[in-house]
């Protein structure tokens, strides 16, 4: 554990791909307006691609800060078909592909809120990645918190947490 880290293919990100791309070790975080931070790292092995079909666009592009993804945003509408899923050839097995990550968030949660910001995160996964979700991939998150900041309202504070940790998990 420490405040700075390396990316890629690092880690549990050693050796990992996705359909098109590299996979590796990823990160994110968002400050929420109650000025708690919500947290992503994912080491993506994913069976799906992370770009649309044979462009450089990322399937994450609306949820790029500060050009991250190189800025490339989205293509335009004449840069071909999305519908065809593209997969790792060599990864149709079962246990040769797998996206696991943790969420993380200093805002005080109950293991029941955190269950649901680590479903909430699992969203992540489909803006990111596709196809997802597939009987090929062990796709799985967890979630914890430090309990910095107290709750002042449990209900509209988590679904804040929780769209942050779905967002900062399809950046990651």
């Amino acid at each position: 554990a420490a405040r700075d880290f390396d990316l890629g293919s690092v880690g549990a990100g050693t050796g990992a791909t996705t359909a098109t791309l590299k996979g590796g070790l990823g990160s994110a975080s968002l400050r929420l307006e109650n000025g708690a931070t919500v947290a992503a790292l994912v080491a993506v092995n994913a069976l799906g691609s992370a770009t649309m079909g044979d462009t450089p666009h990322f399937w994450a592009a609306p949820f790029e800060r500060d050009a991250e993804f190189g800025g490339l945003g989205l293509p335009s509408s004449d840069a071909g078909r999305f519908d065809a899923p593209r997969t790792k050839l060599d990864g149709l097995k079962e246990g040769a592909n797998t996206t696991i990550a943790i969420v993380a968030t200093d805002l005080t949660m109950t293991k029941a809120e955190l269950q649901r910001l680590a479903v909430m995160a699992h969203d992540g996964f489909a803006r990111a990645l596709w196809p997802a979700h597939t009987a090929l991939d062990g796709d799985l998150v967890f979630a914890l918190s430090t309990a910095r900041i107290p709750q002042s309202d449990p209900l509209a504070e988590g679904i804040a947490a929780g769209a942050a940790a779905a967002s900062v998990m399809s950046r990651a």
